[in-house]
């Protein structure tokens, strides 16, 4: 199994970064041999912000992590969601507070690192 790990720096609206790479997440996360995970720092903490409400017919970013979360791992960088004031309460079910030593962790054991 081929592991990916994708790390997102911009915020979940105003460019198309984050849009980009939870598409490409998704696509891989829906393969059988790929075993998938995001960490979300900076702005990027944003995206796993529950109760996002979009215009009709724009791409939501909490939906999309929703089909990440269903086969792969999402983590959040704590001292990024502290410095916007967000709590472990405010994220999406599934997506969860971490540390710069797990970042450490999935890095060292992914076999390809993408980020964005």
């Amino acid at each position: 199994m081929s592991s990916t790990l994708f790390i997102i720096n911009d915020a979940p609206y105003g460019n198309e970064r984050a849009y980009n790479a939870l598409r490409l997440a998704g696509a891989l996360a829906g393969r059988e041999d790929q075993r998938v995970r995001v960490f979300l720092m900076a702005d990027a903490v944003g995206c796993a912000k529950a109760g996002q409400k979009v215009p009709e017919g724009y791409y939501n970013v909490q939906l999309m992590l929703g089909k990440i979360l269903r086969k792969g791992e999402v983590a959040l960088c704590g001292t990024c969601m502290d410095a916007r004031g967000l709590t472990d309460q405010d994220m999406v079910d599934g997506a969860r507070r971490s540390t710069m030593g797990e970042l450490a962790q999935w890095t060292a054991e992914a076999d390809k690192v993408l980020v964005f």
